[in-house]
């Protein structure tokens, strides 16, 4: 067995149990858990009631908007989307690769999440300070 493959399936063996059950969901399953953790998700509605005001400070038009809305959902969906492309133009070859994406994310999960945190609460405090300095 090659460290790879080892690190992969010890990470595997430390997931919890629904999420083991999710690479069984059929599309409808896999639907509507992903309504459900957009909805769960604390940080879903708050990043876009922070780009909602950022839009509604700039005083666009009607059109420009619109259009900064779409920019907005179409970035937001670009690494879903990518993925499932990516697996559409690849086929099975691409599930080794995603697999092996998989187990490094959930592996090093505590220090992505880390990095993850940190960058957005340097972003909200620099926002916050900035009206300070004026």
């Amino acid at each position: 067995m090659s460290r790879a493959s080892f690190l992969l399936s010890a990470s595997f063996s430390r997931l919890p149990a629904w999420m083991v059950e999710i690479d069984s969901f059929t599309a409808v399953k896999v639907f509507g858990f992903g309504v459900l953790l957009v909805a769960v998700n604390p940080k879903n509605p708050l990043l876009s009631l922070g780009a909602g005001s950022s839009l509604t400070q700039l005083g666009l038009s009607t059109s420009q908007a619109v259009v900064s809305l779409v920019v907005f959902v179409v970035l937001a969906s670009v690494t879903i989307a990518g993925l499932h492309d990516y697996y559409l133009v690849r086929g099975p070859r691409a599930e080794e690769r995603l697999d092996a994406v998989k187990g490094w994310l959930v592996l090093h999960n505590g220090a992505v999440m880390t990095v993850l945190f940190v960058v957005l609460g340097v972003d909200l405090i620099s926002k916050g300070l900035r009206p300070l300095g004026s």
